[in-house]
């Protein structure tokens, strides 16, 4: 078995009767939306703070960059608010991090929690050493009140500080069993972070990425941009989450988004393993970016355990 230490630093388990706060660094929400959410998190046994500007509108942002800036900075600043819930995605995230100031979260650090956009705070944030959760977002949470896989592993993700998951993907290069820390999170978002002050760092490291509405050419060139940026030639090994909702031009690319991505790693003796149930999708399961994922048995089960 490969075995890496892991160099982040973990955040303690929410306890029942913890704050937490739901902000939206990106896309705006109404109430309505974000009210199945409040609700599943209460019943956790959750306090809910909202963010001052939550509701704020200034076209398709939730609020002004300054005003999503400030209910980010509040919350992370607050040692009372335990967890950080970004309401949902979309973008705006990377228009607010160079404003943000993390030392106080450094000094009281808590999780965050989302996928998508949120992809640039999970980066920024490691770049401190510290580990975050890439997992579903209010905007998802049923309306109907029931759990889903989505919702039951970002429970144990938050109160158990661990999550393991049973799924099987196609894989190459597949050892017995390896384990290494997890980096990674929306694919479009690591393309955008190359070069800035929260482009990841991915030797030795588990890569995971996926996607969403993306044109096949666009994710060859995002492919590119990481092997020629190093990115991906020192892998422990790449994990493929959904790749949905792919688009094709007039005149076809001539290859689909899983033969992209092995195109561009053919080269490296890594493992490569397809279809995590993680990402834009509705099975999108809770991962713990910065924690060390012991992949085995065929890929049939990954865990993140401190």
């Amino acid at each position: 078995m490969i075995t890496i230490k892991n160099p982040f630093s973990s955040i303690p388990s929410l306890q029942i009767g913890d704050r937490v706060g739901i902000i939206s660094t990106a896309r705006k929400i109404s109430s309505i939306e974000l009210q199945p959410a409040i609700e599943k998190l209460q019943s956790w046994g959750l306090q809910v703070e909202l963010g001052k500007n939550i509701f704020a509108e200034y076209h398709q942002f939730a609020g002004t960059d300054l005003q999503r800036a400030e209910d980010l900075q509040t919350m992370l600043d607050n040692s009372q608010i335990r967890a950080i819930f970004c309401a949902r995605g979309g973008y705006g995230t990377s228009r607010i991090i160079d404003q943000i100031d993390f030392s106080r979260f450094r000094q009281s650090p808590k999780w965050i929690v989302g996928y998508s956009d949120v992809t640039v705070l999970h980066a920024h944030i490691q770049r401190f050493g510290y580990e975050s959760i890439h997992a579903t977002m209010p905007i998802n949470f049923p309306v109907d009140g029931k759990d889903n896989s989505a919702l039951i592993t970002l429970h144990e993700a938050l109160f158990q500080n661990q999550v393991s998951h049973n799924f099987k993907g196609e894989s190459y290069n597949f050892q017995k069993e390896f384990s290494a820390p997890m980096v990674g999170g929306n694919l479009s978002i690591l393309y955008s972070l190359a070069a800035t002050p929260s482009d990841i760092e991915t030797e030795g490291k588990i890569l995971f990425i996926e996607d969403l509405d993306e044109y096949l050419y666009h994710i060859d060139r995002m492919m590119m941009n990481l092997k020629r940026a190093g990115k991906l030639e020192n892998l422990a090994a790449l994990l493929v989450g959904g790749m949905s909702d792919m688009h094709d031009n007039s005149v076809p690319f001539g290859s689909d988004a899983k033969e992209i991505i092995l195109q561009h790693v053919a080269d490296f003796p890594y493992p490569v393993v397809f279809d995590f149930p993680a990402g834009h999708i509705p099975d999108n399961r809770a991962v713990i970016l910065g924690r060390k994922a012991t992949i085995q048995n065929e890929q049939s089960q990954i865990r993140f355990i401190q």
